[in-house]
Parts: C-alpha cells; structure tokens; sequence
C-alpha cells in the first residue's frame, strides 16, 4: 500500500474527507485490492458504493499500484 493510500485511509477514518474524495478512495482500494484485505468495513462499504453506482468493479486484475 502506498504513502497516498494510506493517507486518504487516515483522513477517512478522521472524517476529513469529502464525498468526492471518499469515492475516489474507495475506487482506488477496490482497484487495488485492497477493499477486501482491509478490515470488515472496507469491503462491505466498497460493495455499498458499487451497488449504489458511485464506483465500478475493477477494469483490470486487482494489484498494488
């Protein structure tokens, strides 16, 4: 996982992201993987907001950018 990541992780769980910016995270961990290596939460919120459209199943193989 990357410094970037980790950081948006970090403002995230701070509450410190915006709507954009916790899409845009959570695109970026579903595109890497990482939704469903991180704790529970991750995955079950990466699948809400690819049901509710706000992002896309991965285009690619799942792997750290």
């Amino acid at each position: 996982m990357n410094r970037h990541l980790t950081d948006m992780i970090i403002k995230y769980e701070m509450g410190k992201l915006d709507d954009d910016d916790v899409i845009a995270l959570f695109q970026e961990l579903i595109d890497t993987g990482h939704a469903w290596k991180l704790q529970g939460h991750y995955g079950r919120m990466a699948k809400a907001m690819i049901e509710a459209g706000y992002c896309e199943t991965p285009k690619h193989n799942t792997k750290e950018v």
